[in-house]
């Protein structure tokens, strides 16, 4: 069920002594391809969804954040000029995005605020980037007299992740929610911050997300280490050829040149990200001749990299994978940073519906439990609602 202003009003009326304030909205994104590439200054091809978050906002004249989560249910205070902040994860990120706020110069005052998403939380669809993103607009536009540029905006974001969180992410997440636009999907240059709008109306297919309900909790940042290794291969890389600034500058040559002096993962992993870099420039001009074939082509080839050689699949995924193979489906991959989550399969029209009820049966009779079926419509960014 799709999440409302209601929805969020009613719970923000109930614990904020029936005031209202300012209604603000951040959408979730998918990605249809460059996974894993947006830290390695490479190009990324993300799209804003409906789903997304909704919060109200109302300044309360104090030095205090007032927040409650609706969907947690969970209350939390802080003030603006605590240094640490509060502890529980979420209210963090609205925490740093203040914090980071207040250090371009807006100046945020204390605020009551309440907030909900059907951003399914675990799908790699990117529910904190929505929450940073919906915060940051809304401050800017509060106090900041809408000063800062979107792009700045999407930067607090990821800061936020950064320095609040402990999650080093690249800029796409942040970049998708705030810029998104009804129809598009945007290729950015995640070294320069330029992008580029490309319309995206499919005929005879369709975008279908089957999210697994599976996130695997893994010991230590598996993120992380894969953005240094990355890092590292880059380094080696360098000595020998000073113009690779970062993995995006490489290509398998180079790579084949350093293999002695690095180890087998990081090897892999490099090898994946390089040949990540082609594959969503071969995908933008594979849309620009309606060439779905291709575009799908490039995803599978991905799901292979991020399964194989960057290893942050899992067995659940592969499976969700295979099935889309076996049903003839145009292009399947893992969306998001893996270990769970989503497959975005590019489906025909014609096999839609025979696709969602064949991938719900197999993947329950294997696992015991019903994968969520989400139709992909491609929505605006960051706004104000009311």
């Amino acid at each position: 069920m799709k999440l409302t202003i209601d929805d969020v009003r009613s719970r923000f009326i109930k614990h904020f002594d029936g005031e209202t304030g300012s209604v603000y909205a951040s959408p979730g994104r998918i990605n249809l391809i460059g996974e894993h590439t947006d830290y390695n200054n490479g190009f990324v091809f993300p799209g804003a969804v409906e789903q997304g978050m909704i919060a109200e906002i109302k300044p309360n004249g104090t030095r205090n954040v007032r927040a409650y989560s609706i969907d947690l249910k969970d209350y939390v205070e802080f003030n603006l000029d605590d240094e640490q902040g509060p502890k529980a994860t979420w209210a963090r990120y609205i925490f740093g995005v203040c914090r980071e706020m207040m250090a371009l110069g807006v100046p945020v005052e204390g605020f009551n605020t309440a907030f909900a998403g059907d951003v399914p939380l675990g799908a790699g669809m990117s529910s904190s980037a929505a929450l940073e993103s919906t915060y940051a607009f809304a401050l800017n536009d509060l106090w900041g007299d809408n000063k800062i540029e979107k792009m700045e905006l999407a930067r607090v974001g990821q800061r936020t992740e950064h320095k609040y969180v402990g999650c080093n992410c690249g800029i796409m997440d942040q970049f998708a929610s705030v810029h998104g636009k009804k129809g598009s999907l945007m290729r950015l240059d995640c070294r320069s911050g330029e992008f580029e709008y490309f319309p995206w109306n499919p005929k005879g297919y369709q975008l279908i997300l089957v999210n697994s309900c599976v996130k695997h909790e893994l010991a230590g940042s598996p993120y992380n280490e894969r953005r240094l290794q990355c890092e590292h291969v880059a380094e080696v890389i360098a000595q020998k050829h000073p113009e690779v600034k970062s993995l995006r500058d490489a290509n398998y040559d180079m790579l084949e040149e350093v293999k002695a002096e690095i180890t087998a993962d990081e090897y892999k992993r490099a090898r994946y990200v390089i040949g990540e870099v082609v594959r969503v420039l071969n995908v933008c001009d594979a849309l620009q001749k309606d060439d779905y074939e291709t575009v799908g082509q490039m995803m599978y080839e991905t799901h292979y990299g991020l399964s194989k050689e960057y290893e942050v699949s899992c067995e659940e995924l592969d499976f969700l994978n295979e099935i889309a193979k076996e049903e003839g489906v145009t292009g399947s991959r893992i969306m998001g940073g893996g270990f769970g989550g989503c497959t975005i399969n590019l489906v025909a029209d014609e096999l839609v519906d025979n696709f969602k009820k064949v991938v719900v049966e197999k993947f329950e009779a294997k696992y015991g439990k019903k994968p969520i079926v989400i139709d992909v419509v491609i929505g605006d960014g960051s706004r104000k609602l009311c």
